[in-house]
């Protein structure tokens, strides 16, 4: 697979050495991203997929849609730059907004932070978070979630 992506000029690796992207390799991984954050998006808000669900969905559909369908997907959505875990969704030019916070276990005692961020790979704990009430915009104090969603979830110290 390495010998094929250097021959598309996605990496560059020397044998037995490190393989890293090209810059043809980066813009292809961005628009890859775009691509599955606003399908997560779109079945969020237009089709009422639950946060929980929406990952593995994503994975599937990013693949078939193609590029002008996906431009519609965007404009309907009003060009979003965050996803439904608060994922920044790189704009049509491959721009990747900037993104701020920290883990919900890295807070001092007794310091509190505003959710920005949860990252979407255990269902299990976005099922928790919604449960709890906690999503986006939400307020959380040091040491009031779990180890693994303290370890999910970004925050900015507020």
């Amino acid at each position: 697979m390495v010998k094929k992506l250097v021959a598309l000029g996605l990496v560059e690796h020397a044998p037995y050495g490190t393989i890293g992207l090209t810059a043809a390799g980066r813009a292809e991984a961005l628009r890859m991203v775009r691509r599955h954050r606003l399908v997560e998006t779109w079945l969020v808000q237009q089709f009422g997929y639950g946060w929980d669900e929406v990952h593995d969905e994503a994975e599937i559909l990013e693949h078939t849609l193609s590029d002008r369908l996906l431009d519609a997907i965007d404009a309907q959505l009003g060009r979003p730059t965050l996803d439904p875990h608060g994922d920044p969704i790189p704009s049509a030019d491959l721009t990747m907004p900037e993104f701020s916070g920290i883990l919900a276990e890295r807070l001092e005692p007794a310091a509190r932070g505003r959710v920005v961020r949860i990252n979407d790979h255990d269902p299990e704990v976005l099922r928790a978070l919604s449960a709890a009430g906690i999503g986006l915009g939400s307020t959380v104090a040091a040491g009031q979630l779990d180890a693994r969603a303290a370890r999910a979830v970004w925050v900015t110290p507020i």
